[in-house]
């Protein structure tokens, strides 16, 4: 028999969460699984859904008996949710997580680990606009790529088995450092996301001329911002958790508009096409690349 669990609690069964436990179910890698969350009617849903086995909203209660949890909640909330299912955990039980930062998560969790217990910090890269467990598809994370974050103190054979859960949901592994981890997806996921919210923002501000300029968006606008339909919550957790790394590519990124803009304004026909072509290569580059894609959470 390949990689198996009997009991898979799930914290928070969203989007990642039920998805997560739609491919355990469909590969039968658990025989059990636990939807734990703070939402009885979303609880209710997913096990309607036959997304989960059985659901409480007691994180210590669920988590009894189960050889692997993960917190899939949102990012500011995984060292809670951990630290409130702690005294239900049992030796031998494989912790892992599914947020999109993971320095100040492993400051905040590492500590609340009992003794036994074996934490695997993880971030599944995929993703859509869309929340909750009826959004949950089991082939979400199918030709993605999960990224994990040992620590010092991970047990090998609870990451290798952490590794080959998410090989089985489809995603191609890589290991790395926390650190570099958090700088890389300030730059390709978490910076996106502040510049698609703040061109929302800014396109609709110029409604005020009374030209209702929002109403002329078209398919370039929509797809370009199609991301700001994510989570407020989550993305104003992960800037909070983050706060360094997405200053520091704020920063580059407001210095390369300030590049632009005096471009346009010397009237540099020249210094544009290399602007331009230059960001055209790389992103037709990047969309050969297999697992290339869609926003971490």
């Amino acid at each position: 028999m390949g990689l198996h669990f009997k009991r898979a609690a799930i914290i928070g069964v969203g989007l990642i969460g039920g998805s997560l436990a739609l491919v355990l179910r469909q590969k039968g890698m658990a025989s059990e699984i636990v939807g734990i969350g703070r939402g009885l009617k979303n609880l209710e849903t997913a096990k309607r859904l036959g997304v989960i086995d059985s659901f409480t909203t007691d994180p210590a209660e669920g988590v009894k008996g189960a050889d692997l949890v993960v917190a899939a909640v949102p990012v500011l909330k995984i060292a809670e949710a951990i630290g409130n299912a702690a005294k239900g955990l049992e030796p031998g039980c494989i912790v892992t997580d599914a947020g999109s930062v993971k320095g100040a998560v492993i400051e905040g969790v590492a500590p609340l680990v009992p003794e036994g217990v074996h934490f695997v910090p993880g971030h599944p890269i995929a993703g859509t606009e869309h929340s909750g467990v009826e959004a949950a598809f089991p082939g979400l994370f199918l030709d993605r790529k999960c990224i994990l974050t040992p620590t010092p103190r991970t047990d090998m054979a609870a990451l290798e088995k952490v590794r080959g859960m998410w090989e089985e949901a489809g995603s191609t592994v890589v290991v790395m450092d926390a650190t570099v981890h958090d700088m890389i997806f300030a730059a390709v996921s978490h910076l996106p996301h502040m510049i698609a919210y703040t061109l929302v923002n800014a396109v609709a501000d110029m409604d005020g001329t009374g030209a209702d300029v929002i109403r002329y968006s078209a398919g370039g606008f929509k797809d370009f911002t199609r991301i700001a339909s994510s989570s407020p919550e989550m993305w104003s957790d992960i800037c909070a958790m983050n706060r360094e790394e997405i200053l520091k590519a704020i920063d580059g990124f407001a210095g390369r508009l300030s590049r632009l803009r005096t471009l346009i304004e010397k009237g540099d026909q020249r210094g544009l096409r290399a602007e331009f072509e230059r960001a055209k290569g790389i992103r037709d580059s990047l969309v050969k690349v297999p697992g290339a894609g869609e926003e971490g959470r």
